[in-house]
């Protein structure tokens, strides 16, 4: 476990989740979830500290991704709380409405937040997502079908994609 204080003098604690597709590095103040990288991400924010057990939002967070990894959970129920612009915001908050197992274009998810022509704008607030698949930014692809990008690796969202589309059969 890292603590680390922000420029507000918040507390935050990261750890690292091993999933069975990689490690994941959880972020959380004392009331929410504040983060969720990967471990190909060039962003994450602390050292690469390992714990495995002593505080309550981990142990909530462990058991969910557990549950999401074993396909038993579809959706997180975890208290979030995230930064970004209002643009960014705005485009974090309609990822959480994809339906687990379907995607969406950068287009389309652009079209929904009422940018039209904004999604190339989309697309960049997506890769900046603080909370991987708890926000699902791995349901937007491009609008020919191809995977698009993303920010842990598209080995990582093929596998992601593939969870959720086996437990949709």
């Amino acid at each position: 476990m890292t603590t680390y204080k922000n420029d507000t003098a918040n507390e935050f604690k990261q750890f690292q989740y091993q999933s069975p597709i990689g490690a994941i590095f959880l972020v959380f103040s004392q009331k929410a979830l504040t983060g969720v990288f990967l471990e190909k991400q060039g962003n994450i924010p602390l050292n690469n500290d390992k714990v495995i057990n002593g505080f309550p939002l981990f142990n909530q967070a462990v058991k969910e991704f557990e549950e999401y990894f074993s396909k038993k959970r579809k959706k997180f129920s975890l208290p979030l709380d995230f930064s970004g612009t209002d643009f960014q915001k705005k485009v974090w908050l309609e990822l959480q409405k994809i339906p687990f197992g379907k995607t969406l274009s950068y287009k389309e998810l652009a079209i929904k937040i009422n940018h039209r022509k904004a999604y190339r704008a989309v697309g960049s607030a997506n890769g900046k997502n603080p909370l991987c698949i708890v926000i699902p930014c791995h349901r937007v692809i491009s609008a020919d079908g191809s995977l698009g990008g993303y920010s842990g690796g598209l080995d990582w969202k093929r596998k992601l994609l593939a969870l959720e589309n086996e437990m949709i059969k």
